[in-house]
């Protein structure tokens, strides 16, 4: 019984520790310079929402599953904002030819979220972003804890309740 005893608290001290481990490895956002939608230069090391979840969508006028999550979202964004405190940042990876069309696309769908411009794919890259959409969640801390690409219809639900268990304390697991 002893070894039993034994064995349990050994195995609960493992499992607590590799948590731990777990935890410190979080990949913290590169610092990488981008544009602000007036084309101001902006480094990405500098994205955060004052402690709480922040949400980095990778995203590009050509791509309808993009357009789609990020218009499926602003319906529910509003609510989202005022449950959770979370905020969106929507990373356009449309090259130089097309930015000019972003802040319009942007406006014109109503989206209320920071949008930034990786014309040179610098910041795709150093988040290893091979597919969009690709969706990012990030904790108050700057690090990552969630990723997920492609989009169908209910990924948002899976989404915020990723950001609910975030503010909750739960441990989130990306996929």
């Amino acid at each position: 019984m002893k070894k039993i005893i034994f064995f349990s608290l050994m195995l609960t001290f493992v499992m607590g520790a590799a948590a731990q481990d777990a935890e410190k490895n979080l990949k913290k956002l590169p610092a990488v310079n981008v544009k602000t939608l007036d084309g101001k230069v902006f480094n990405t090391a500098d994205l955060n929402n004052d402690g709480k979840p922040m949400i980095v969508s990778f995203w590009a006028l050509w791509c309808k599953p993009c357009i789609n999550e990020l218009t499926t979202i602003a319906d529910v964004y509003q609510d989202w904002v005022e449950e959770t405190g979370v905020k969106l940042v929507a990373v356009s990876i449309d090259d130089a030819r097309s930015t000019s069309k972003v802040g319009p696309t942007v406006n014109g769908k109503g989206w209320d979220y920071e949008v930034l411009l990786d014309a040179n794919g610098d910041f795709k890259r150093a988040m290893n972003v091979n597919m969009i959409p690709h969706t990012f969640l990030v904790n108050g801390n700057g690090e990552i804890v969630w990723q997920h690409t492609s989009f169908s219809e209910g990924s948002e639900l899976q989404l915020i309740e990723m950001v609910r268990k975030l503010n909750r304390g739960e441990a989130v697991e990306s996929h």
